[in-house]
């Protein structure tokens, strides 16, 4: 194991998706990984709002179209595909502004054969969102859907609505706990005991449950007290929104969102930040 970059601080990720290349990487920049997972990602068991865009799409066309993530573009499409044939959404689509929230969806939609029209550039939040759009393909009086994921973006939908647009929210999944909690309850009880130096969080909605799961068992004060004496490392403004918003610290945020940039920053800089914080008390 390398020495550098963290030397030796017990790092705690929330990760999902990606939680074994996190381990990974938080023990190739030196650190000890404490990964338990925060969400799991569950389809909505009722496609009615995907089929109802679907028709609405193919009966009366759609002038944008905002596509939030990977994972999302890819569900919407297959629900799609299960009712219409892809040549017949692919006419539907042709005049419709395709807007890729980062380079996930990107990938997603050029794997299904279709091409962006803009790309929201980083940090990729919903802000980044509506100044593409401002710039490019203002709204007023548009028919704009949404793809959404997790939980809705009140704020983009209410930016959108107030510039004029006939707005279509389309759930395509959310987030619920994972099944099992254990191996995350154990993790916050090492966070809130003070034998965790670095905390990265990679997703807004993480920090939504590991408040859920502090609060179960009643120790949301020793927790936050807790990551005041810690590196509390941010993927961007999203989830740097969402830590402030719960009363949580935000130490660093990478020079791109990226997971392999967060960690690889945060460990070059978790020492310094930490000494300063302990000259200054």
């Amino acid at each position: 194991m390398a020495t550098a970059g963290f030397n030796g601080f017990t790092v705690v990720s929330f990760e999902s998706r990606m939680a074994a290349e996190m381990t990974r990487l938080i023990e190739r920049h030196g650190g000890t990984p404490l990964v338990a997972p925060a969400l799991r990602e569950i389809p909505l068991e009722d496609h009615s709002a995907a089929l109802q865009f679907g028709e609405q799409l193919l009966k009366q066309g759609l002038d944008v179209l905002v596509l939030m993530t990977g994972a999302g573009t890819t569900a919407l499409f297959e629900i799609l595909q299960s009712r219409y044939a892809k040549i017949e959404i692919a006419a539907s689509l042709k005049n419709t502004v395709l807007i890729t929230r980062g380079p996930k969806p990107v990938a997603a939609l050029k794997a299904l054969g279709f091409q962006p029209t803009l790309t929201v550039p980083e940090p990729n939040t919903w802000m980044d969102i509506v100044s593409t759009l401002d710039t490019h393909r203002p709204v007023t009086g548009l028919r704009v859907a949404v793809q959404e994921y997790g939980v809705s973006n009140r704020d983009l939908l209410e930016a959108l609505t107030q510039r004029g647009a006939h707005v279509t929210p389309v759930p395509i999944y959310r987030w619920a706990l994972p099944e099992d909690i254990g191996p995350l309850r154990q993790a916050l009880r090492q966070v809130t005991a003070g034998r965790v130096q670095v905390m990265l969080v990679t997703n807004a909605a993480q920090i939504d449950h590991v408040l859920q799961v502090v609060e179960q068992e009643g120790k949301t004060g020793q927790f936050k007290a807790a990551c005041q004496k810690l590196v509390v490392a941010s993927i961007g403004p999203t989830a740097s929104a969402r830590l402030r918003d719960h009363g949580l610290p935000v130490d660093f945020e990478p020079s791109h969102g990226k997971m392999g940039i967060l960690v690889k920053e945060a460990s070059e800089q978790a020492h310094a930040i930490l000494r300063q914080r302990n000259n200054l008390t």
